[in-house]
Protein backbone atom coordinates (compact mmCIF):
# COMPACT_ATOMS: atom_id res chain seq x y z
CA UNK A 1 0.00 0.00 0.00
CA UNK A 2 1.51 3.25 -1.08
CA UNK A 3 -1.16 5.86 -0.35
CA UNK A 4 -3.79 5.21 2.29
CA UNK A 5 -6.66 6.95 3.97
CA UNK A 6 -6.69 5.87 7.60
CA UNK A 7 -10.08 5.94 9.32
CA UNK A 8 -10.07 6.76 13.03
CA UNK A 9 -11.20 3.22 13.90
CA UNK A 10 -7.88 1.95 12.54
CA UNK A 11 -5.75 4.93 13.56
CA UNK A 12 -6.46 4.50 17.27
CA UNK A 13 -4.98 0.99 17.07
CA UNK A 14 -1.61 2.53 16.25
CA UNK A 15 -1.59 4.39 19.54
CA UNK A 16 -3.17 1.86 21.89
CA UNK A 17 -2.70 -1.93 21.61
CA UNK A 18 -5.81 -3.82 20.57
CA UNK A 19 -6.91 -6.29 17.92
CA UNK A 20 -5.37 -5.11 14.64
CA UNK A 21 -2.56 -2.99 16.09
CA UNK A 22 0.22 -4.96 14.38
CA UNK A 23 -1.39 -4.62 10.96
CA UNK A 24 -1.93 -0.86 11.35
CA UNK A 25 1.66 -0.45 12.52
CA UNK A 26 2.90 -2.30 9.42
CA UNK A 27 0.83 -0.02 7.14
CA UNK A 28 1.98 3.16 8.84
CA UNK A 29 5.64 2.24 9.04
CA UNK A 30 5.98 0.87 5.51
CA UNK A 31 8.74 2.83 3.76
CA UNK A 32 7.66 5.20 1.01
CA UNK A 33 4.01 5.35 2.02
CA UNK A 34 1.77 8.38 2.46
CA UNK A 35 -1.11 8.42 4.90
CA UNK A 36 -4.10 10.72 4.87
CA UNK A 37 -6.61 11.63 7.56
CA UNK A 38 -9.61 13.89 7.50
CA UNK A 39 -9.63 16.83 9.88
CA UNK A 40 -12.42 15.01 11.68
CA UNK A 41 -9.89 12.37 12.78
CA UNK A 42 -8.15 14.94 14.95
CA UNK A 43 -11.27 15.19 17.10
CA UNK A 44 -12.34 11.55 16.86
CA UNK A 45 -8.93 10.21 17.87
CA UNK A 46 -8.71 12.28 21.04
CA UNK A 47 -12.32 11.31 21.77
CA UNK A 48 -11.38 7.64 21.44
CA UNK A 49 -8.51 8.17 23.88
CA UNK A 50 -10.97 9.81 26.30
CA UNK A 51 -13.27 6.78 26.03
CA UNK A 52 -10.34 4.52 26.90
CA UNK A 53 -9.70 6.71 29.94
CA UNK A 54 -13.34 6.58 31.06
CA UNK A 55 -13.36 2.78 30.62
CA UNK A 56 -10.21 2.67 32.75
CA UNK A 57 -8.15 1.11 29.98
CA UNK A 58 -5.67 3.94 30.49
CA UNK A 59 -4.98 6.32 33.36
CA UNK A 60 -4.35 10.09 33.37
CA UNK A 61 -0.74 9.64 32.31
CA UNK A 62 -1.73 7.19 29.57
CA UNK A 63 -4.26 9.66 28.18
CA UNK A 64 -1.68 12.46 28.18
CA UNK A 65 0.94 10.18 26.56
CA UNK A 66 -1.42 9.09 23.77
CA UNK A 67 -2.45 12.67 23.02
CA UNK A 68 1.15 13.90 22.98
CA UNK A 69 2.27 11.09 20.69
CA UNK A 70 -0.64 11.70 18.32
CA UNK A 71 -0.09 15.48 18.21
CA UNK A 72 3.64 14.90 17.71
CA UNK A 73 2.95 12.65 14.72
CA UNK A 74 0.59 15.24 13.23
CA UNK A 75 3.19 17.97 13.77
CA UNK A 76 5.93 15.87 12.20
CA UNK A 77 3.85 15.26 9.08
CA UNK A 78 3.35 11.52 9.56
CA UNK A 79 -0.20 12.14 8.30
CA UNK A 80 -1.55 14.58 5.77
CA UNK A 81 -4.66 16.11 7.28
CA UNK A 82 -7.34 16.83 4.71
CA UNK A 83 -9.98 19.53 5.14
CA UNK A 84 -13.69 18.81 5.11
CA UNK A 85 -15.26 21.02 2.48
CA UNK A 86 -18.90 21.81 1.82
CA UNK A 87 -18.78 19.33 -1.06
CA UNK A 88 -17.69 16.57 1.36
CA UNK A 89 -20.65 17.31 3.64
CA UNK A 90 -22.96 17.11 0.64
CA UNK A 91 -21.40 13.81 -0.43
CA UNK A 92 -21.77 12.47 3.12
CA UNK A 93 -25.49 13.20 2.97
CA UNK A 94 -25.74 11.40 -0.35
CA UNK A 95 -23.84 8.42 1.08
CA UNK A 96 -26.28 8.16 3.98
CA UNK A 97 -29.18 8.31 1.52
CA UNK A 98 -27.65 5.68 -0.81
CA UNK A 99 -26.84 3.32 2.06
CA UNK A 100 -29.93 3.86 4.19
CA UNK A 101 -30.32 0.11 4.79
CA UNK A 102 -26.77 -0.18 6.13
CA UNK A 103 -27.28 2.57 8.68
CA UNK A 104 -24.16 4.55 7.84
CA UNK A 105 -23.40 6.86 10.76
CA UNK A 106 -22.93 10.60 10.25
CA UNK A 107 -19.24 10.88 11.10
CA UNK A 108 -18.44 7.70 9.18
CA UNK A 109 -20.18 9.17 6.14
CA UNK A 110 -18.01 12.29 6.42
CA UNK A 111 -14.84 10.19 6.69
CA UNK A 112 -15.89 8.11 3.71
CA UNK A 113 -16.74 11.21 1.65
CA UNK A 114 -13.20 12.55 2.20
CA UNK A 115 -11.66 9.18 1.30
CA UNK A 116 -13.78 8.87 -1.84
CA UNK A 117 -12.77 12.34 -3.01
CA UNK A 118 -9.10 11.50 -2.49
CA UNK A 119 -9.55 8.22 -4.36
CA UNK A 120 -11.31 9.93 -7.27
CA UNK A 121 -8.42 12.42 -7.45
CA UNK A 122 -5.93 9.53 -7.57
CA UNK A 123 -4.38 10.57 -4.24
CA UNK A 124 -5.08 7.34 -2.32
CA UNK A 125 -5.29 3.77 -3.44
CA UNK A 126 -6.46 2.19 -0.21
CA UNK A 127 -8.89 2.74 2.67
CA UNK A 128 -7.85 1.31 6.07
CA UNK A 129 -10.70 0.93 8.51
CA UNK A 130 -11.56 -1.31 11.49
CA UNK A 131 -15.32 -0.68 11.44
CA UNK A 132 -16.92 -3.47 9.40
CA UNK A 133 -20.06 -1.48 8.54
CA UNK A 134 -17.91 1.35 7.19
CA UNK A 135 -15.65 -1.14 5.37
CA UNK A 136 -18.67 -2.70 3.68
CA UNK A 137 -19.96 0.71 2.62
CA UNK A 138 -16.55 1.73 1.30
CA UNK A 139 -16.35 -1.49 -0.73
CA UNK A 140 -19.84 -0.82 -2.13
CA UNK A 141 -18.56 2.62 -3.17
CA UNK A 142 -15.63 1.04 -5.03
CA UNK A 143 -12.74 1.59 -2.61
CA UNK A 144 -10.02 -0.95 -2.01
CA UNK A 145 -10.39 -1.67 1.72
CA UNK A 146 -8.29 -3.31 4.42
CA UNK A 147 -9.65 -4.07 7.86
CA UNK A 148 -6.64 -4.52 10.17
CA UNK A 149 -8.66 -6.94 12.29
CA UNK A 150 -8.60 -9.35 9.33
CA UNK A 151 -4.81 -9.25 8.88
Amino acid sequence: MAHTFIDTSALVKYYHPEDGTQAVTRFLEEPGTRHYLSRLSLVETVSAFAVKFRLRQIDDQGFDDLRRRFYHDIGQGRFRVMPITTARYQEATQLIERHVRIGLRTLDAIQLAVALALSQQGVIDHFVCADQRLCDTAIAEGLSVTNPRDQ
